[in-house]
């Protein structure tokens, strides 16, 4: 065979085998049952993996032909890793999609790079119940997690604490100008756009100052904060109540404290019962038992307005009730707002979870 053929042979080879596809740097982007995907291998590729899971995405959110990287990514891949994320089959609270659409691409990824060596999963905000729910469901391909100011609670949890907040909204703003007259709770308002009831929250609120810094305390944020909350709030629950089709969680039997005359509110506060269909659709989205077999290291943020402290205590509560092994490693918060980590926060949280690894025998 002359020369040329066999260096042209040789290259043919090369490219199309999984060896030369683990070779860096290369970024790819595809879409596999209907979720977008990329992968991004560095050039000094150490044969790790992180799969990154990305947070809430509004429904209707214009989405770019080929899925963009996540700020996180150049950071990962600058430290060796490589990087696959799914843009995820469905917009909105798509847990159970994020967390199916992650581990179809972690396949993909292994079945084209059979040479790597350890997997890792790290999720932000909605993203971290992807990773713990990954851990939790499909443990035994990770060496471990990371989830970084994650809303890390069971569906009928977090659901719970979104319908708390509109219905307090409710009973101490029940004629909130450009709003829906039911009130926030009210499936209207699922049909309005989110600046419009941001800036109906927002006028709500300046109207009685002394309500608002109260409702501010029990919602554990500022009242710089309290707006933006509290019509993000809306946002998720309306759209968790579109995609089980009605009221997924209800407040018959609730009792509420901390708001102020507390007699008064549960007398008159707005009542709902769930949708049974509704409910079932719903249940367990995400299912978050505190069952680890894995480690698993969470982070949150100073003053987040979104995963507050009584949201940031739930998962480690369940782990603990669940036994699970090792027990999740909750570090200091860093940063401020929501997800405000920094580089070097992000890659020090996935070293504390190397770490970890290295100290504790494989299961």
């Amino acid at each position: 065979m002359p020369a040329v053929a066999r260096l042209a042979l040789l290259i043919g080879l090369l490219v199309s085998s999984p060896l030369a596809l683990a070779r860096g740097p290369l970024t790819e982007t595809g879409e596999l049952q209907g979720a977008p995907w990329r992968i991004d291998v560095p050039d000094d590729w150490n044969g790790e993996l992180v799969m990154l899971a990305h947070g809430f995405e509004p429904a209707g959110t214009p989405r770019a032909t080929a899925w963009p990287a996540n700020e996180a990514t150049p950071a990962l891949l600058g430290a060796g890793y490589a990087v696959a994320q799914s843009g995820y089959s469905r917009q909105g609270w798509a847990v159970a999609e994020g967390v199916a659409d992650t581990e179809r691409l972690r396949e993909h990824f292994i079945t084209r790079h059979p040479d790597t060596r350890r997997t890792w999963i790290l999720g932000y905000s909605m993203g971290g119940a992807v990773a713990i729910a990954s851990l939790e469901q499909h443990g035994g391909h990770y060496a471990g997690g990371v989830s970084l100011c994650g809303a890390n609670l069971p569906g009928e949890a977090l659901a719970g604490e979104l319908l708390t907040t509109l219905v307090a909204f409710d009973y101490f703003f029940p004629d909130a100008q450009g709003l829906p007259a039911g009130g926030l709770a009210s499936t209207a308002t699922g049909d309005l756009p989110q600046m419009q009831v941001y800036q109906g929250v927002a006028a709500a609120l300046q109207t009685k100052p002394d309500v608002a810094q109260r409702l501010a305390s029990r919602l554990e944020v500022s009242t710089d904060d309290l707006a933006g909350a509290i019509s993000l709030h809306a946002l998720v629950f309306h759209d968790m109540a579109k995609r089980s089709g009605g009221m997924p969680i209800g407040n018959r039997q609730t009792t509420y404290r901390g708001f102020g005359d507390d007699d008064a509110f549960n007398a008159g506060v707005k009542r709902y019962t769930a949708d049974p269909a509704a409910q079932a659709s719903f249940s367990g989205q995400p299912v978050l038992t505190g069952a680890l077999h894995r480690p698993l290291v969470i982070q949150f943020n100073h003053r987040d307005p979104t995963i507050t402290p009584r949201m940031q205590a739930i998962y480690p509560r369940l782990a603990a009730q669940a036994g699970a092994t090792p027990a999740p490693t909750v570090l200091p918060a860093a940063g401020a707002g929501h997800c405000g980590f920094s580089d070097a926060e992000t890659l020090a949280a996935l070293k504390t979870l190397a770490d970890q690894v290295a100290a504790t025998p494989a299961p």
